[in-house]
């Protein structure tokens, strides 16, 4: 029996790896073994040789640079074995009163059309049996009000996820999403976002942020071959958030109930 969760031998592209999850899901794959391409829209070189990976920079946004990202890949390190769809911006909390159609098309080109590009063009160069994996978001699940453009990425990353999966099951290829809560990721503390950083203490059931090691341990055990009977899902990854009420936040809630 081979080393579990074992990737050697393995190409794997990851988008949006430049810092947070995408950076630990890179150096996970490394240290697993895997021949990992970083791609992100900011100059990586540097970082890569540090980690020992290759870079390809790329904008998820526009359908060709994502093209040129596989092709190349593949022609430098042979056809790819797992691909990490995980490149996502975030914006400013936004009320539907307030709605503006930047905003949803900000984040519709990047979150949404990047998995969707990342999908068309990565199979082309990927082998049976391989995984594909998207960022989705326990935002899926819904979430906090003005929260209205992430939401509506990560619900259609969650539906990309589950149509591919039964496009691509002939070719035995895998693919799944995961939904993180609130990570402690560069993302979380962007201007005008904190609401929810200042509601994870106290929302969550575990009462933190989740660590990005933590979720890129989730991509290593489903990128690896001890998974091949998982595809289509969307799994939580939010410290107890989906299961129901935190005791600190009804503790909370009651006390500001007294008189």
């Amino acid at each position: 029996m081979g080393k579990m969760f074992d990737l050697s031998g393995k190409v794997a592209v990851v988008t949006g790896a430049s810092q947070g999850l995408g950076l630990e899901t890179v150096k996970r794959f490394k240290a697993a073994g895997a021949d990992v391409i970083m791609a992100d829209i900011k100059d990586c070189w540097e970082l890569a040789r540090e980690i020992g990976a290759d870079f390809i920079q790329t904008d998820v946004s526009k359908e060709e640079s994502v093209s040129n990202l596989m092709r190349t890949a593949a022609e430098k390190h042979g056809n790819l074995d797992i691909i990490v769809n995980n490149a996502g911006i975030i914006c400013p909390e936004e009320r539907l009163e307030d709605a503006e159609l930047k905003t949803y098309e900000a984040l519709f080109h990047i979150n949404v059309m990047g998995v969707v590009f990342g999908i068309k063009y990565g199979q082309k160069y990927m082998n049976d049996g391989g995984t594909i994996l998207n960022t989705a978001s326990n935002s899926a699940n819904g979430d906090y009000s003005g929260y209205g453009p992430y939401i509506m990425s990560k619900i259609s990353i969650v539906g990309l996820t589950k149509v591919a999966s039964v496009e691509l099951a002939p070719r035995n290829i895998r693919v799944n999403c995961i939904c993180p809560n609130t990570m402690d990721t560069p993302m979380a503390y962007a201007d005008g976002c904190e609401t929810e950083l200042n509601c994870m203490k106290i929302q969550t059931p575990l009462a933190r942020m989740c660590d990005p090691k933590e979720a890129a341990a989730l991509y290593h055990f489903l990128a690896s071959d001890d998974c091949r009977y998982i595809t289509g899902e969307d799994i939580y990854i939010d410290g107890g958030l989906k299961a129901g009420p935190s005791e600190q936040l009804i503790e909370a809630v009651l006390k500001s109930l007294e008189v």
